[in-house]
């Protein structure tokens, strides 16, 4: 499982709503759809990859289960079968794919894909500058948050490559889809940081401007400024 992983050509593909699933991310999933189980055994016989895309609401009236162009292609990292027959797993992105063709919908969607490759945008200082911003960003949206530094955020300090950086900070703490799939499909490293940067910085703002009409008084005292 450590050895260089090849992208192939066609994968079987998940869709999910409300989920926006980045490379180097894991992202656990219970199977439990008889289509779903299949494609998770033919993916555990041969190359334990398939495909994780978000449902496309804006198109749901007028096609099954229409997926967005742009998702990522994981691979199956841990698995546990139950007695049910359903399973627990842990997928791992790998790479983001565009989908440029349905091969077949039965057992399940099976799609040819191309792999991407994201471009800096700018000088990797320029990059590592704007990645040590949004660190701190998050950082400061976190404590206006009340919220204490766990696993994830600790995790992330370590992280130096800005790219790496953005697409799990994306997918651990924005809590916009609409955002995310924005930043999946965003090839433009320098251009992700800067989206992500306007969000973390906006939720900072709101944050310190509700603490200040708050009057410094904790949410459960408000009605008493």
């Amino acid at each position: 499982m450590d050895l260089e992983i090849t992208i192939p050509n066609e994968v079987a593909v998940m869709t999910l709503p409300g989920v926006a699933f980045f490379p180097q991310a894991l992202l656990p999933l219970h199977i439990f759809e008889t289509r779903y189980r299949q494609m998770l055994q033919d993916a555990l016989d041969t190359h334990r990859l398939f495909a994780v895309a978000g449902l496309d609401m804006k198109r749901v009236k007028n096609a099954f289960e229409p997926a967005y162009r742009i998702a990522t292609v994981g691979v199956v990292r841990a698995c546990q079968g139950r007695e049910d027959g359903t399973s627990n797993l842990l997928l791992q992105g790998l790479a983001r794919v565009e989908f440029t063709e349905i091969i077949g919908e039965e057992p399940y969607r099976r799609m040819r894909i191309r792999a991407l490759t994201s471009e800096p945008g700018a000088t990797d200082e320029d990059n590592v500058r704007l990645r040590t911003q949004l660190s701190r960003l998050l950082t400061t949206r976190l404590r206006l948050r009340g919220e204490s530094a766990d696993g994830i955020t600790r995790f992330l300090r370590g992280i130096d490559d800005p790219e790496v950086f953005v697409d799990l900070a994306a997918y651990n703490l924005c809590g916009d889809a609409r955002l995310k799939q924005r930043l999946l499909e965003t090839l433009n490293v320098h251009e992700r940081l800067g989206l992500l940067s306007a969000w973390a910085r906006r939720e900072v703002e709101a944050l310190r401007l509700q603490k200040k009409l708050q009057g410094g008084l904790a949410d459960e005292n408000v009605t008493n400024n």
